[in-house]
């Protein structure tokens, strides 16, 4: 019997724990690679270019570092491109719970790029604040090509992509996207008429001091009357 217990018991904490860990495994984030099809005027003419995009999110603080990564080139050069010499940014269009654009940028390229090769673009990384709870996408906007001291290539998605991110932000606090029923500022508790204001604990203490006072000073106007009277 008290192998039999030990056995039982050791079997739920491993299913205590087993459901713990799915638990903590929950994504708070669904990410899908999605094919952006570039259309980007560069230096040389227009150039088209699809790639596989993947974008990620990381929580950092208060905040989520942001990744974008290309599965494929995007353009190429007429001539080669020593190292260190290009620099790709982007931006990331939002939606959902956020609206507006997160920057993301890249290094340098850490090896030359041949001529008439594809510029292979590595992770872009930026930095998302939300201020609100909520679903959050992330969708591939404008790529620029830095490149040789000049914006290279200036590269737009004709697809209209769907996002490549569902951000799900959860946590703050006073970061609803409505505000909470009954928090209205804008009654009318200013009024003339027969109520009273409202009052918090400092005002109440001060109310009872003034009637403490009060009827202190009526007392005292008592003790002097009695007084007059009986000198009389």
């Amino acid at each position: 019997m008290p192998n039999r217990r030990r056995t039982a018991a050791g079997l739920t904490a491993a299913v205590a724990v087993a459901g713990a860990a799915v638990l903590a495994a929950a994504p708070a984030a669904q990410a899908t690679v999605v094919d952006v099809n570039y259309a980007c005027v560069t230096k040389i003419g227009p150039k088209d270019a699809v790639s596989p995009v993947d974008i990620k999110a990381v929580k950092s603080g208060s905040g989520y570092t942001i990744t974008m990564s290309f599965d494929k080139g995007v353009s190429d050069s007429p001539i080669e491109l020593g190292k260190g010499v290009m620099t790709p940014r982007a931006e990331l269009v939002l939606g959902g719970a956020a609206s507006g654009t997160v920057k993301v940028k890249g290094t340098p390229n850490t090896a030359a790029i041949p001529p008439d090769t594809p510029i292979r673009i590595g992770t872009l990384t930026g930095t998302f604040t939300p201020t609100k709870n909520g679903k959050v996408t992330f969708t591939a906007g404008t790529l620029i090509v830095h490149a040789l001291g000049m914006d290279a290539a200036e590269c737009k998605p004709k697809n209209n992509p769907a996002p490549s991110l569902e951000l799900d932000v959860t946590g703050l606090s006073g970061g609803d996207a409505d505000p909470p029923a009954g928090n209205d500022d804008d009654g009318d508790d200013n009024g003339s008429g027969s109520e009273l204001p409202k009052t918090g604990p400092l005002d109440s203490a001060m109310a009872l001091g003034t009637l403490g006072g009060t009827v202190l000073l009526t007392g005292a106007a008592g003790v002097l009357w009695l007084t007059r009277r009986t000198a009389r």
